[in-house]
């Protein structure tokens, strides 16, 4: 999968500040650390990112780009403030979206990921008209991890160890919402996967719109991106199997609604 990581502000835009620290360095320092471990540790994962050093860099060209590289997924990473005494960890998804969207479905793993990783207060799942949640064409997920000015967060945010553990959440919720594998288990193990493709696109919108279409008939999928052909191609991927008979039987239950799917073994 394409994964855009978005460390906010940068440069002359410093972000929230409080307690000797800038948010744009916090976010930089768990963005590059999330990289490293989804790099390190999970195959078939490509990553960018707005921006890897203190840089000034413009919301409209963070999402442009995004975009224009067909991510399919933006993380954008942040630190909250507000009056000095209020602290915890929130995440926000574009309001447009239903409860039912992909970026929603994608919030929930990464809530509870991350949420677990950070021992600060819980302030729940939310939604708002942020430009980076709007203007992007991929699911997107904005978290702010937890008050730059509150002191028992910010006395948090001083330590390697937690901006560990926040990168961490961010992995495993990544990992677990695009389902994907340990770079051991992709080398090491022999055994051959059934991957039920039901439908390829080049336009990502109708592919959007046919995993929309499966997930109103109860079949879960999730869209990914060829990105060795060019221009890229969209799949969607409708159920990977350990047995042929279990994906045969997967591209029987598509062929029922009436659309084409097929075996991909790799």
């Amino acid at each position: 999968m394409k994964l855009y990581i978005d460390p906010g502000h940068g440069g002359s835009d410093p972000g929230a500040m409080g307690n000797g620290l800038q948010e744009k360095d916090v976010v930089l320092d768990i963005a590059k650390q999330l990289r490293s471990i989804l790099l390190k540790e999970y195959a078939r994962i490509n990553i960018r990112m707005s921006r890897v050093r203190d840089q000034t860099k413009s919301l409209a060209a963070r999402t442009q780009e995004a975009n224009r590289w067909g991510a399919d997924y933006f993380v954008s990473i942040h630190c909250n403030a507000y009056n000095g005494k209020t602290g915890g960890y929130e995440d926000y998804i574009y309001n447009g979206l239903s409860n039912s969207s992909h970026a929603a479905i994608y919030q929930k793993f990464m809530h509870r990921e991350i949420v677990t990783k950070s021992g600060f207060k819980n302030r729940g799942k939310k939604k708002a008209n942020f430009h980076v949640l709007r203007e992007t064409t991929m699911p997107a997920f904005l978290s702010e991890n937890g008050f730059i000015d509150y002191k028992p967060n910010a006395d948090q945010m001083k330590k390697a160890s937690w901006i560990k553990r926040i990168a961490e959440g961010h992995a495993k919720g990544i990992a677990i919402a695009f389902n994907l594998k340990p770079k051991q288990t992709a080398t090491s193990s022999k055994s051959t996967t059934y991957r039920v493709i039901a439908g390829s696109f080049r336009n990502k919108k109708n592919a959007d719109q046919r995993a929309a279409y499966l997930k109103s008939k109860g079949i879960a999928s999730y869209v990914t991106t060829r990105s060795t052909s060019n221009p890229p191609l969209y799949r969607v991927q409708a159920g990977a199997f350990k047995q042929k008979k279990g994906a045969d039987k997967q591209v029987n239950t598509i062929e029922q609604i009436g659309i084409k799917a097929f075996v991909v073994k790799n």
